[in-house]
């Protein structure tokens, strides 16, 4: 089982094992990369040393927050970076005009030589602040450029949308990734059940995400099982035995159509039960007598062991439904039936549990599908992966866009926390400046806009880059939690927040910041990179 958590086989870089997809190799990147990567070595730059920030630019979702995602599967890549002779081959047939020894190069490679800093996978994050530092050989991270991007994107994005259904939905309430079938394909559906869980939901319908990742599976019965019966004498084999074994019923039909007659009969429930459909009598029997203890009924306008509704006005019918379950267990003495459980599915998204939410209702479970696994409110997140600096050298991008200028130098990344115990502020600094310290006020500036700025004495202080992949350097290396862990430290997170950086509507924009000394020397290199122009 520990093996299978993993989610695939053991790997060639210090135990670390392969990525989960074994389509994720050094070939899935843009054929750019390659060209860069030879015109790199052409001009005998490849040994560069570069630093890259991996990052993003707004918040998805119309939100103040997103969770990082994909950092394990970045890891794994990297522990794992070797190119096949078959993938040299390849290469060499759509790269005809380069020279031999730059696949003699290729061949020769892999991430021995490179460092990763990263904030920690399930950390609530913000946009400009690295979530991850690459620094390396420039043709080497120019090859990660673009697989980096694909594993952190997609990964961050559904995280962050799962954890602001979890938000919405509140702690009390179960959420059930019902989206496999709605994916983008096979990997869309395996990733999003396993970034799904990370942000809080509860299970998944994804048989194989819960082999691989060791994700809680979760699933009754559709439609079609509830058509193929016609009536109860399709039902052979009728003893239902207790759960402990103790004691067992011979003619389980028997009981349900006395309980039914008893119900129809009873005098307080009169003119709420209405007629009922013997051939979904029969599905229902039938499938409890096959699950007695994990029964759930769908009745297309019913999840049980409970009762699942999948149409209809869902805040009413789980109202009426929760009625009529307490009529029961006060009229027939069923202890603990008004608190069976209510299930909803029917393409819920966070809009439509935020407006239950304020209609009232009695849903104790959410199964959520189509718009959690293909993110439908943002395509994608965003990330960018930028040079920082080469060879100590600072180098900064420059835009008319003011926020697609990037945050030149090789950074150090700080939290700083708050009397009350929230974040306050993420600031970036330069890697030899002293850290923030607890209790000394600090000026915190807002990279390009001059008239923002504030003082902050913190009353906590918290480094969020952390070595993952230590390359060459004496850095201890952070070891990988499990899915479960990681599940853990988001909602943790996420409780740490100040509630109206969280909201669903007009949330607090949480400040980003730069030191001020970082914040003149960012100033500074624009002025001398920008070029002047001139007016005749």
């Amino acid at each position: 089982m520990a093996e299978a958590a993993n989610g695939g086989a053991r790997g060639r870089g210090d135990g670390v094992p392969c990525p989960t997809n074994p389509m994720v190799t050094p070939l899935l990147t843009d054929l750019y990369q390659f060209t860069m990567a030879y015109a790199y070595w052409k001009a005998g730059k490849h040994l560069d040393r570069a630093v890259f920030d991996l990052y993003f630019r707004k918040n998805p979702f119309g939100g103040e927050f997103t969770i990082f995602g994909g950092l394990e599967e970045c890891i794994r890549f990297i522990a794992n970076f070797k190119f096949a002779e078959d993938e040299i081959k390849f290469l060499r047939s759509v790269m005809p005009s380069c020279e031999d020894g730059f696949f003699e190069y290729l061949s020769s490679i892999d991430c021995s030589d490179v460092e990763v800093y990263a904030i920690p996978e399930g950390y609530v994050v913000f946009p400009k602040v690295p979530l991850m530092r690459i620094e390396g050989p420039v043709a080497v991270i120019q090859l990660l450029e673009t697989p980096f991007l694909s594993l952190v994107n997609y990964a961050s994005l559904v995280t962050t949308n799962a954890a602001r259904h979890r938000l919405v939905a509140g702690k009390s309430k179960n959420l059930l990734e019902f989206g496999l079938r709605r994916a983008q394909g096979p990997d869309g559906g395996i990733s999003a059940s396993r970034y799904s869980y990370m942000g809080g939901f509860d299970a998944t319908s994804n048989v194989a995400a819960g082999r691989l990742f060791g994700i809680p599976i979760r699933g009754t019965h559709s439609h079609a099982f509830v058509s193929s019966f016609m009536g109860l004498d399709e039902i052979t084999d009728e003893a239902l035995t207790s759960s402990d074994g103790s004691n067992k019923c011979e003619d389980f039909v028997s009981v349900v159509q006395n309980w039914l007659i008893r119900i129809q009969d009873s005098s307080s429930l009169r003119g709420t039960f209405g007629e009922t459909s013997q051939s979904e009598l029969a599905a229902f029997t039938s499938y409890a007598l096959a699950f007695p203890n994990a029964f759930l009924a769908l009745v297309d306008t019913y999840d049980a062991v409970g009762i699942r509704l999948d149409s209809g006005d869902l805040a009413y019918l789980s109202v009426e439904t929760r009625k009529f379950f307490h009529a029961i267990e006060k009229e027939f003495g069923v202890v603990g039936f008004g608190k069976m459980t209510i299930t909803a599915s029917n393409d819920l998204n966070e809009e439509t549990i935020d407006a239950l939410n304020k209609q009232g209702h009695e849903v104790d479970a959410f199964g959520i599908g189509t718009y959690l696994v293909t993110c439908y409110a943002q395509a994608a997140l965003g990330c960018v992966f930028k040079l920082v600096e080469i060879n100590k050298q600072p180098r900064i991008k420059l835009s008319e866009d003011v926020t697609k200028v990037s945050i030149p130098c090789k950074k150090r990344c700080y939290r700083l926390y708050g009397k009350e115990g929230y974040p306050l502020v993420d600031i970036m600094t330069g890697e030899d400046e002293p850290g923030p310290k607890i209790g000394e006020r600090l000026l915190c500036r807002h990279p390009f806009n001059e008239s923002k700025r504030a003082y902050v004495v913190p009353q906590h202080v918290e480094e969020l880059l952390k070595c993952y992949w230590p390359g060459t350097s004496s850095n201890s290396r952070e070891e990988l939690p499990s899915i479960h862990e990681i599940r853990t430290r988001c909602i943790h997170h996420l409780d740490r927040m100040r509630p109206d950086h969280m909201r669903r509507l007009n949330p607090t924009p949480y400040k980003v910041s730069v030191s001020a000394k970082l914040y003149d020397f960012i100033h500074f290199l624009w002025l001398n990179e920008a070029p002047v122009g001139e007016l005749q």
